[in-house]
């Protein structure tokens, strides 16, 4: 049993606390802090009503060093589970380092002033974290995370050699709202305007953003278009598993949601660069998130279901080539009754839960920066059964054909 400090309380922070509550036998004390106190009294107030446990709550800026630092010490945690802002990841690892606490988070580090997803700023922490005895479990959300957990459980119990591998993420639910985010609206913005990277036989692939679709008929969601996108587990799949000559990864959009999107690109509400507005600076795309709904208010109103996984082909275990798909389903109904908290947020706050789970237990351990297919897929695809996102795998005839 150990204390956990969450800090974050979006819809993912919400899900990954309700569910560590949920297992009390693992962690025997939880906070949640954030900079708005009250949207963590919010969750713990949910939290005391969905499960009976009683978790505390605080005030921090993950922005600040000191603050985080302070609020460690207070809290005397095993592990901090970072479900903020992707820009605050090096300040929380900081605070870290210089309490000598382990630390997990869920989306790779982004600079505040380029949309750039790279593990380059988080991996080099690897020789201070690894000299202080504490472990960094990089993202540990559905994707990344699932998805590079569901690569190496395929490649241990199914293939000698994975030679292509295509992760496929569709969120066939409707929120009913004319355009909104299921994330955060600066962060979902930001990847999908991004330039378009696969890797392809030891090189990076560009395409314009946005550029290359394919229809693709998802199981009990049905037929979606999902475009090829950059995904910052792309990075660290080809750095762990070199074999794999191609990886690619696709995400779905509707069409209103595109042509809201491109709109809102051509008349410059995209930016992440400062405009002077009555003399003063702000930034295009962070008014923009203003305005959209929040994202955790999409959930009582969010029907339809998500569909996430991978297709890999290559060697099988038997000595022939073949192609499996594994995938996991979730229905947004069901996760918000659950939770409070509609399928987008649940998929990434259930694998945070688990993932804190495998370092507090010590079923995942080591010093230094980790991302999740360097360890042992077995115990986190068990858990993933039992706590909401059941998953299955199927042969496909052969890779897919675009």
């Amino acid at each position: 049993m150990s204390k956990v400090l969450v800090i974050g309380a979006g819809g993912v922070g919400s899900v990954a606390v309700h569910k560590m509550a949920m297992n009390s036998d693992i962690f025997s004390h939880i906070t949640l802090a954030s900079r708005r106190k009250f949207k963590c009294d919010a969750v713990a107030e949910s939290v005391k009503a969905r499960t009976g446990v009683t978790i505390d709550t605080a005030q921090v800026d993950a922005d600040n060093v000191p603050e985080l630092v302070a609020l460690i010490k207070q809290v005397q945690p095993a592990l901090v589970v970072n479900l903020a802002l992707p820009y605050q990841d090096l300040t929380i690892m900081d605070a870290c380092l210089e309490t000598g606490v382990d630390y997990m988070d869920t989306a790779n580090y982004e600079p505040r002033d380029e949309a750039k997803f790279e593990y380059h700023w988080q991996w080099a922490y690897q020789d201070r974290y690894k000299d202080a005895g504490i472990m960094a479990l990089l993202g540990s959300g559905f994707d990344p995370g699932v998805t590079s957990v569901f690569t190496t459980w395929l490649k241990k119990h199914h293939f000698d050699r994975i030679d292509t591998l295509d992760i496929l993420d569709c969120n066939g639910g409707d929120h009913g709202q004319a355009f909104a985010t299921n994330f955060n609206p600066e962060i979902n913005i930001r990847e999908v305007t991004a330039v378009a990277r696969h890797w392809e036989n030891g090189a990076w692939v560009e395409t314009p953003a946005m550029s290359v679709k394919q229809p693709f008929n998802f199981e009990e969601v049905g037929e979606k278009n999902m475009y090829l996108m950059y995904h910052e587990e792309i990075e660290s799949l080809k750095t762990h598993l070199p074999e794999i000559k191609r990886i690619r990864f696709w995400m779905t959009f509707g069409d209103q949601y595109i042509t809201h999107l491109t709109v809102l690109q051509n008349i410059g509400m995209t930016r992440i660069d400062p405009v002077v507005y009555e003399g003063k600076e702000i930034i295009p795309l962070q008014f923009l998130k203003a305005v959209l709904p929040e994202p955790s208010s999409l959930g009582e109103t969010t029907k339809g279901k998500t569909n996430i996984g991978v297709i890999a082909t290559g060697l099988g275990k038997d000595g022939k080539e073949k192609t499996l798909y594994l995938y996991n389903i979730c229905d947004h109904e069901e996760a918000y009754a659950e939770t409070g908290n509609q399928a987008v947020s649940y998929t990434t706050g259930v694998p945070a839960m688990i993932g804190a789970a495998m370092i507090v237990t010590g079923q995942w351990k080591g010093d230094g920066v980790f991302n999740m297919e360097q360890f042992d897929p077995d115990p986190f695809m068990d858990m993933l059964n039992k706590h909401g996102l059941p998953w299955q795998v199927k042969e496909l005839d052969g890779p897919l054909a675009f």
